[in-house]
């Protein structure tokens, strides 16, 4: 209006720099570490996933419930000394006399070597970023491994769990006395065995079902 041309000074946006425009202007880049899981299961990536380290710790999980309910079987022998009917006889107790026992003791190492080959492949694959679990038939044999064994400890378990709930109790009308008071240290350790070998059972079935999750997720 007055002869002189106002001119309105551009608004300046309030410098934000981005973290890439800093890296660009520093003129070198800073390497940004990046940790976590992802929470699928099984990870063509290289990255750990939460599904890789459920697997491997059952792995570790079965294969040290397998090794102690073994190692509890096998060291099971007492002599000691028992009265029926007025006599004193001796009692010698181990684990190889009884069938049930012998076949805890097979499907509990059959368990332990199963789990540790697979932890040591698992842990491998792993360390060489790749999937703990390749492919879907490699995981139908896993799921079919982790089934059988699975039924294998329940069976195993009921069969020792018959025999030593027969040493506490003897036979129905007759006066055989409770043989675990006498072989207490024998009872104990069978009691250990059988507990560690239902436990392994529910390990396994939780595998099984981790499995389940893989294969659905695929």
């Amino acid at each position: 209006m007055n002869g002189h041309e106002t001119t309105t000074p551009p608004s300046t946006p309030p410098m934000q720099l981005t973290e890439e425009k800093v890296v660009a202007e520093n003129g070198h880049s800073q390497p940004r570490a990046r940790f976590g899981f992802n929470v699928g299961v099984g990870s063509k990536t290289g990255v750990w996933t939460r599904g890789d380290v459920v697997l491997l710790t059952l792995r570790l999980l079965c294969m040290a419930a397998s090794v102690t309910a073994m190692s509890s079987m096998v060291t099971a022998r007492q002599v000691s000394n028992a009265s029926l009917f007025g006599f004193q006889l001796q009692l010698h107790s181990k684990w190889s006399l009884s069938y049930a026992f012998e076949y805890l003791v097979g499907v509990t190492a059959a368990a332990a070597g199963y789990s540790l080959l697979q932890l040591l492949i698992g842990t491998s694959r792993l360390l060489r970023k790749s999937p703990v679990i390749p492919s879907r038939n490699q995981a139908w044999l896993i799921f079919a491994g982790d089934q059988i064994l699975a039924y294998a400890m329940m069976s195993a378990g009921s069969a020792a769990s018959g025999v030593t709930n027969l040493n506490r109790t003897g036979i129905r009308h007759t006066a055989l006395p409770n043989f675990c008071k006498s072989l207490d240290s024998f009872c104990d350790h069978v009691a250990v065995s059988i507990a560690f070998t239902f436990f392994s059972c529910v390990l396994f079935a939780a595998s099984a079902v981790q499995d389940v999750i893989w294969l659905s997720s695929r």
